[in-house]
């Protein structure tokens, strides 16, 4: 594995998996939650260190109970959660200290990595007393890192406008049908790390370039496009319920990507 360094200097694995449609019915993202959870087993065992949870995924419970009760050392987890802009959440620092403590003990832990409001909050005054909570659990310890999820370059402007702790990340889309390449371009000029959610999506022309990049390498499609990621420092958190494709999406730290074939992606 390999890491990024975010702005308080603090190690995040550049790969990690999402788990918003694990130990669900049909792997559905609707699907009622189960009791059962073997796509997160299995990334475990694969080496997976980084898991992407959320409030909103319904299953925060069962992803904690899985990590606590394997045999990976709560040290080496990275351990990212999402507290909702809903008013339910965000209506007061009491509601939103409700959420956090919450989420702490689903997970079985003191401390969380990462946490993130998952979507914009439009009310100003939610917002600043949201991330004032936030900044207060980080100052305690309970959590590594503070960041944002979708928050577009107006939400960014109006946060720097009183944070007194800088986003870590900002996890948003990127891939190369919604490639978002001004947003990227702002986060790194502003020192916040790119998580890249829904990294792999691809039209079928793009598909077939990535496939052809990968032939020289002995490499997916798939592959190809999640090197071209993190190569360029994009954090990515692909989701597979297949063993063999979580597998594959960890095998991408024994090559490197030519300049030419990476200009060749970007202008896909």
């Amino acid at each position: 594995m390999e890491y990024v360094t975010l702005n308080n200097q603090l190690k995040m694995p550049i790969v990690g998996t999402g788990t918003n449609t694990y130990g669900k019915e049909n792997n559905e993202y609707n699907g009622a939650v189960t009791n059962e959870i073997p796509e997160l087993l299995s990334a475990l065992q694969l080496g997976y260190r980084s898991i992407d949870a959320a409030i909103m995924y319904r299953n925060e419970e069962l992803v904690g109970r899985v990590l606590a009760e394997s045999t990976v050392p709560r040290e080496e987890l990275f351990i990212t959660t999402k507290v909702p802009a809903d008013e339910e959440y965000t209506s007061s620092k009491e509601a939103t200290r409700a959420a956090i403590d919450n989420s702490l003990k689903n997970f079985q832990t003191d401390y969380l990595d990462l946490l993130l409001i998952h979507f914009p909050i439009e009310d100003r005054a939610q917002l600043q007393n949201t991330w004032e909570v936030f900044e207060e659990y980080y100052e305690a310890g309970k959590l590594k890192a503070i960041g944002v999820s979708n928050f577009g370059k107006d939400h960014l402007k109006e946060l720097k406008k009183f944070a007194k702790v800088k986003p870590a990340v900002n996890q948003i889309q990127i891939n190369l049908k919604e490639p978002n390449k001004d947003l990227l371009a702002l986060i790194k000029e502003e020192g916040i790390t790119p998580v890249a959610w829904g990294p792999m999506k691809a039209e079928t022309h793009q598909k077939e370039v990535l496939d052809e990049i990968g032939e020289a390498y002995k490499k997916s499609g798939a592959q190809i496009l999640l090197k071209y990621q993190i190569q360029r420092g994009v954090v990515v958190i692909p989701k597979s319920h297949n063993r063999e494709n979580q597998a594959s999406n960890l095998e991408l730290f024994d090559f490197v990507l030519s300049d030419e074939n990476m200009k060749k992606i970007e202008s896909l």
